[in-house]
């Protein structure tokens, strides 16, 4: 899994949501966020914007350039 699928991962866990859920939220299907969470795609810049405010954390968090 990579940094930014295990982010995804760990923050909707964290907030005790379905990958569902945060797709209905972002508009993506529930399978594009297994895809990121599982490493085997990344989200294009649109959705990046969208996750961090879904899951309320910065752009900077989510693509491992702080802690």
């Amino acid at each position: 899994m990579n940094n930014i699928g295990k982010i995804i991962r760990e923050e909707r866990l964290n907030k005790n949501m379905k990958q569902e859920e945060l797709a209905q939220l972002i508009g993506v299907t529930q399978d594009s966020i297994s895809l990121w969470e599982n490493g085997k795609r990344i989200p294009d810049t649109q959705y990046i914007i969208l996750l961090c405010k879904a899951l309320d954390i910065s752009a900077d968090y989510l693509l491992g350039l702080e802690d």
